[in-house]
């Protein structure tokens, strides 16, 4: 499917002190980032807001005067795109995923109105995690901008209040999750944290911050660095994973899948971690001769 991406990264952050928001962490990674890594695959993405460093190449822009709100926001960056379906997020989620992203841009394209937006647990509506046909906003900008005589500082409702837009709930609930607050924030920065998710958020903000786009599976290096930690030495745990990584990444450069090389590649060293282990459990004492003498 393809469709382009606006992020608003824009705003006074009042509640933060002004902090610049888009560009505070969470989990080793700046939420603007985050955001951006929901959505790789946009044909265009663009990030409408002041400059900042981030991880992939995106296209920049600002409303004019800057702090013209989102609706004008919203139409600067519409302004950039050519998809025939905009994916409209703001730069504070730091859960949201892809598999969000990919059930908001379906049932846009797949519904008979003017796109999707995620509604939360809490039953309200999220307009800037939305996706939306393109020709739909540009014809309710340009009625609003001949009806207001300006876009500067229209709320966001004015727009979508016209929109038939379908309501999608996802299994993820933290995925309209923002950051207003600094309480906020401790919040994104604790649920990354919480033994059920810290392994996920780490793999995928290392694999974010190596360039690596690979399904790291988890149990499986997990399993190798268990055998070889017990059946070798506690340092052959990390040592042996990593060989694991440069074998597979030779195999991949010599044509492999990157998956099955890193599989592979795992189930060797794991083979050997446990011929290792049941050779020293079965290691027995030089045989004896008849007189108990051992053997020469």
């Amino acid at each position: 499917m393809t469709y382009d991406a606006i992020v608003l990264a824009g705003g006074a952050a009042r509640r933060l002190g002004g902090a610049d928001k888009p560009a505070l962490p969470v989990g080793g990674r700046t939420l603007l980032d985050r955001v951006l890594a929901a959505c790789p695959d946009a044909a265009a993405t663009v990030v409408v807001g002041t400059r900042r460093p981030t991880a992939r190449p995106v296209d920049w822009t600002l409303e004019s005067p800057p702090g013209g709100g989102p609706v004008a926001a919203l139409h600067a960056g519409l302004r950039r795109t050519t998809a025939p379906v905009v994916l409209v997020l703001s730069a504070d989620l730091p859960f949201l995923d892809p598999d969000t992203v990919r059930a908001l841009l379906t049932a846009a394209a797949d519904g008979p109105g003017d796109g999707a937006l995620l509604r939360d647990p809490e039953g309200r509506d999220q307009p800037l995690v939305a996706a939306y046909r393109a020709e739909s906003l540009r014809r309710e900008i340009a009625l609003l901008a001949t009806e207001h005589g300006t876009l500067h500082g229209l709320p966001l409702k004015a727009l979508t209040a016209e929109l038939d837009l379908v309501k999608v709930t996802t299994a993820a609930p933290l995925a309209s999750f923002d950051c207003d607050t600094w309480e906020d924030l401790a919040t994104a920065r604790a649920r990354i944290r919480e033994h059920g998710n810290v392994l996920d958020q780490w793999i995928n903000a290392a694999k974010t911050e190596l360039g690596i786009d690979l399904d790291v599976d988890t149990k499986t290096l997990l399993d190798l660095a268990r055998d070889a930690a017990h059946g070798v030495a506690r340092p052959a745990a990390p040592l042996t994973t990593f060989l694991v990584g440069y074998a597979a990444a030779r195999a991949e450069a010599a044509g492999a899948d990157p998956a099955q090389a890193v599989a592979e590649a795992s189930r060797k060293a794991a083979d050997l971690a446990l011929r290792w282990a049941a050779e020293a459990e079965s290691s027995d004492p030089a045989p004896t001769d008849s007189e108990g003498n051992g053997s020469p």
